[in-house]
């Protein structure tokens, strides 16, 4: 093999990973965004801390959509996607009023 063709063979291969990080990083879902018209009409919050205990009654200490029936995510990962943002993630420490306690 001589340079020239070593050459191209290497930046095809540095193109084609580049391709598919790209496509990797675009399979996620984006973080919902806690000023989305659906996130306000359910208090969601990144940070279940934060939750206006006030304004929704139902939050308890411990609650967060890492352990709420309809987050889809992995244990462990920082979000996932959520049943109620279609095509979204939510953050795992996040909350909503949506709350389901996983069995």
């Amino acid at each position: 093999m001589n340079n020239s063709n070593r050459r191209v063979f290497m930046l095809q291969v540095a193109a084609g990973s580049t391709v598919l990080l790209a496509a990797n990083a675009q399979a996620q879902p984006a973080m919902v965004n806690e000023k989305d018209p659906t996130a306000v009409s359910l208090g969601y919050v990144a940070d279940a801390t934060k939750t206006d205990a006030k304004k929704y009654p139902k939050y308890a200490a411990g609650q967060k959509c890492g352990n709420c029936q309809l987050y889809t995510g992995k244990a462990g990962d920082a979000g996932g996607p959520c049943g109620i943002f279609p095509g979204k993630a939510v953050a795992a420490n996040g909350w909503c009023s949506a709350y389901v306690k996983k069995a």
